[in-house]
C-alpha cells in the first residue's frame, strides 16, 4: 500500500484520500502505530466504526488526533470527533443501527444538526459505517444534494451499485475493503469454516497473500460541491 496510494494519487490526481482503518490492527482496532503507517501509505483521514475501541491505545490517541475520527452519532463524552475539516472538505464519520448498535444517536438527525450548523464547508464526505443496504440507501436519498458523497464500509464487500443520485450526492453501499484477497471479509478461510461447522469459539487470522485495495474515485464539483462522477478502483497486489 506504501507505494500503490502515492501511484494512485499521481495517476489520478487525487486531492484527498479517506481510509477506513478500525480493522488495521490485525484484524480488529485501530492502534497510534497503525494509524501511523496508514497516514504514511499517502491516506490523509482515517475513519472507523464499531471496532473502534478494540485496542485499548486507541481511546486516548482519538483525543490527540482528530484526522482519525469515530462516528459523530455515538454518545456526548466519548474520546475524539466524529467530523473533522481538511483541506475545505469536511469528512463525517457516522455509524448504522440495523442489525449493529441500536444505542446510538439517529444518524439521519445526528447530520441534520451537524447541516444545520452554519457556515458549512462546501465539499462534505459521509463514510457511513453500517450493516444493512437499506439503511445505507436511506441515508444516502435522505442527503442528496446536501453532502458531495455518501459511501458505505463494514461488510467488506466492495458493491457495484455507485451512482450519482438524483439531486448530485455520489453514493456506493459499500467500498469493499483493503485485504487479504483469499480470505473471508479479511480473514483465513479455515477459521472460518470451522466457526460455521462446528459452531464454537476460534480466533480469527488475518489471511496471507496478495492484497486487494477496494475504493472509489469521486470527482466533485468545486463551485457546487456536488458530484461530478463516481467510479470503482479497485487493485490486486501479488
Amino acid at each position: 500500500m506504501d507505494v500503490l496510494v502515492p501511484t494512485l494519487r499521481d495517476e489520478h490526481r487525487i486531492d484527498l484520500v479517506v481510509a477506513n482503518g478500525e480493522n488495521a490492527a490485525g484484524g480488529f482496532g485501530i492502534t497510534p502505530a497503525t494509524a501511523k503507517e496508514i497516514f504514511s501509505s499517502g491516506v490523509d483521514i482515517i475513519t472507523t466504526g464499531d471496532h473502534v475501541w478494540d485496542k485499548s491505545e486507541a481511546i486516548g490517541y482519538l483525543d490527540d488526533e482528530p484526522k482519525v475520527l469515530r462516528p459523530l452519532n455515538f454518545p456526548p463524552g466519548v474520546p475524539g470527533v466524529g467530523h473533522y475539516v481538511y483541506k475545505n472538505v469536511q469528512v463525517v464519520n457516522l455509524m448504522g443501527r440495523v442489525f449493529m448498535r441500536n444505542d446510538l444517536d439517529c444518524p439521519f438527525r445526528t447530520m441534520d444538526a451537524l447541516l444545520e450548523n452554519s457556515p458549512q464547508p462546501l465539499v462534505t464526505i459521509v463514510d457511513f459505517h453500517a450493516e444493512a443496504t437499506s439503511e445505507k440507501q436511506a441515508l444516502g436519498w435522505y442527503l442528496d444534494g446536501r453532502v458531495s458523497a455518501v459511501v458505505g464500509t463494514h461488510t467488506h464487500v466492495a458493491t457495484a451499485d455507485h451512482r450519482i443520485l438524483p439531486n448530485g450526492t455520489a453514493y456506493v453501499s459499500d467500498l469493499g475493503m483493503a485485504g487479504p484477497y483469499n480470505s473471508v471479509i479479511g480473514d483465513e478461510p479455515e477459521d472460518v469454516l470451522f466457526r460455521f461447522l462446528k459452531q464454537m469459539p476460534k480466533r480469527l487470522n488475518v489471511a496471507d497473500g496478495p492484497v486487494r485495495l477496494n475504493s472509489v474515485l469521486i470527482e466533485i464539483d468545486d463551485s457546487s460541491g456536488l458530484a461530478t462522477s463516481i467510479q470503482r478502483l479497485d487493485r490486486v497486489i501479488e
